[in-house]
């Protein structure tokens, strides 16, 4: 057992905070996909050229760049906008919206091709097939399309969730205390890193494993009733 000189509740309350982080831009992030995905097949060409800058750019940078440049960069627009507004008032982006707001936009783009790729595995002819029977278009989104779109897409935004959990140490460097920010100041009091920055890969890899078990019981899940080979 470490011994964490009382530090154990600090740790605690981190690593329920990193929890909250990686939710909160889970769910964003899937937003993000969605309408990235959305938007890389449409018609328009404004929307795919948008949409294919996004996950280029997005794709293309360090998460730990775009953090930095969100968090400090927002956080100055913000302010001119709001003294352009008349007010002489100090405005702060909050580093727990600046954290879930970088880490789901990055979680997005990747979620863009998962997603795209979902769409275009299902196969047409189901579609025209719910289309000729008279399902509308929201019937046929619920009925025909979501169920294996799902199933299609929850392999590789399995691997971005478990990519996007280890993500969320990079928040310290803002101040954000989560479980990394919260290691590091029980290991600067104690003087004694390696027990603490062990105990927060311990619990970095709890969630990894849980995670992993709740996607392998999901992905068994939607494969019922498919016929496989």
């Amino acid at each position: 057992m470490i011994e964490l000189h009382g530090y154990g509740p600090l740790l605690v309350d981190g690593a329920w905070l990193t929890l909250r982080v990686a939710f909160a831009s889970l769910a964003l992030g899937l937003v993000f996909g969605i309408i990235g995905a959305t938007a890389k097949l449409s018609n328009s060409v404004i929307l795919r050229g948008a949409a294919t800058g996004y996950t280029a750019i997005v794709r293309g940078l360090p998460e730990l760049v775009l953090l930095l440049i969100i968090f400090y960069g927002g956080t100055q627009l913000v302010q001119d906008i709001w003294r352009g507004l008349g007010n002489e008032s100090h405005v702060d982006i909050k580093p727990f919206i600046a954290g879930t707001f970088t880490l789901a936009f990055v979680f997005g783009a990747y979620a863009t091709e998962v997603f795209r790729g979902a769409i275009l595995a299902v196969p047409k002819g189901q579609v025209e097939a719910a289309y000729a029977v008279g399902m509308g278009r929201l019937q046929m989104f619920h009925r025909v399309m979501l169920p294996q779109v799902w199933r299609f897409a929850l392999p590789g935004l399995g691997n971005l969730w478990l990519v996007l959990l280890k993500d969320t140490s990079l928040i310290s460097v803002i101040n954000l205390n989560e479980l990394m920010y919260a290691s590091r100041a029980a290991a600067g009091k104690t003087h004694e890193p390696f027990k603490f920055y062990l105990a927060a890969a311990i619990i970095y890899l709890a969630f990894t494993i849980v995670s992993m078990i709740v996607l392998q019981y999901s992905e068994r899940r939607s494969q019922r009733g498919v016929r496989m080979g």
